[in-house]
């Protein structure tokens, strides 16, 4: 059983909303950041005190954050919770052109462990096609500086972009091994609604962008990264552990506008305005939007659901097995899933199809796998 807990701190200002994007993330809010700060701390007394061994600050974009903004929000973990060079893991996410080696100096202080660039590709056009602002040149500065100061570093790539050419693909993937990041982290694009890519009518090819993920897993696999999740590829004792907390159905503080927790068998998400999420805490209330406590044959699939994440895999209970006999059974007759005694893990198949197998866990349930004829 996980006994760790984490925190996730949203930070969700930008200097734009990628084309993609459909994240809680405000552009042009700058002169809502100090009410946030004050607001996040607000909600961090409001909830309950317990130990974490690990952070995450995502976003949005924590980078756009100045020095002085940076060290209050990371003032705000210290000081209702725990030092951070005491955690075990403790990351920051960040765009290359406002990644500068000042806030890199003010993290490496405080004892933050781990930095997450979001690079995207490497090819310029692309950047510029997908609503990124930082520029190659950009990324490999940052990443240098990163580096320099001693931080274990992940970068995200993504596949399936608009115009994006095979080659083009895989050429960004090797670039980037050989730089020698701990961790790579690989995203299909997604088109969501909301987005502007959705509004442009942007669809994947996902013919190509299967055949680029399955050259992405031999050129990995040969740079002797170990394939740990569906999109998360580690060097040796690097895997991320904060994210390890979700994928095992481990407990987590989520704090900001539009951040999710677990704590005591209840999910909550936030408010997703800034408004919405500052006026409440403000008034005195906890900033929930939603709160759940899933019962019986939900919380089970959702277990099922976040430990087949992991290449690993999980061993099911009797009590699991029963309950999705049906499910397991189904998908597993369509080759998306093998058993081993009560392990089950995705195949090959399920996990460029993993989407399709995690239906099968969420109610209503059992509705999916036998209706597909592949």
């Amino acid at each position: 059983m996980n006994r760790l807990r984490g925190l996730y701190l949203h930070v969700p200002f930008c200097s734009v909303k990628c084309f993609y994007c459909d994240f809680t993330a405000f552009a042009g809010q700058r002169a809502s950041v100090k009410r946030y700060l004050e607001a996040m701390r607000g909600e961090a007394l409001a909830r309950p005190r317990l130990p974490i061994d690990t952070l995450y600050v995502g976003g949005g974009t924590p980078s756009e954050l100045s020095v002085d903004e940076l060290g209050e929000l990371l003032r705000i973990v210290e000081s209702c919770y725990r030092r951070i060079r005491d955690l075990l893991e403790s990351t920051v996410e960040a765009n290359p052109e406002s990644l500068t080696t000042d806030k890199l100096e003010l993290l490496a202080r405080k004892g933050v462990s781990r930095i997450s660039i979001g690079l995207q590709t490497l090819e310029p056009r692309l950047l510029k096609e997908i609503g990124r602002r930082h520029t190659v040149e950009e990324f490999f500065r940052a990443y240098s500086a990163a580096k320099a100061l001693g931080f274990s570093l992940n970068v995200d790539l993504m596949s399936g972009l608009p115009t994006q050419t095979f080659d083009e693909a895989v050429s960004s993937l090797t670039r980037l091994i050989n730089l020698e990041p701990d961790h790579i982290s690989l995203y299909g694009l997604s088109v969501e609604d909301r987005t502007l890519f959705a509004k442009r009518g942007v669809y994947v090819d996902e013919d190509l962008d299967r055949a680029i993920f399955e050259r992405s897993l031999e050129l990995l696999a040969a740079a002797g990264y170990e394939h740990y999740e569906i999109s998360n590829f580690a060097k040796p004792r690097k895997r991320s552990r904060h994210n390890q907390i979700y994928w095992t159905n481990g407990e987590y503080i989520g704090l900001g506008c539009g951040a999710s927790g677990y704590l005591d068998g209840v999910r909550y998400a936030n408010k997703d305005r800034l408004g919405d999420y500052c006026s409440a805490v403000e008034a005195g209330w906890l900033p929930q939007e939603t709160s759940e406590r899933l019962e019986s044959k939900e919380r089970l699939g959702e277990i099922i659901l976040l430990g087949l994440r992991r290449m690993e895999g999980m061993e099911l209970t009797p009590e699991m097995d029963s309950m999705f006999s049906r499910e397991l059974a189904c998908i597993g007759r369509q080759g998306w899933v093998e058993r081993n005694g009560s392990r089950v893990r995705l195949t090959d198949e399920g996990v460029f199809l993993a989407n399709k197998v995690f239906e099968e866990f969420v109610a209503p349930f059992g509705e999916g796998a036998e209706e597909v004829n592949l």
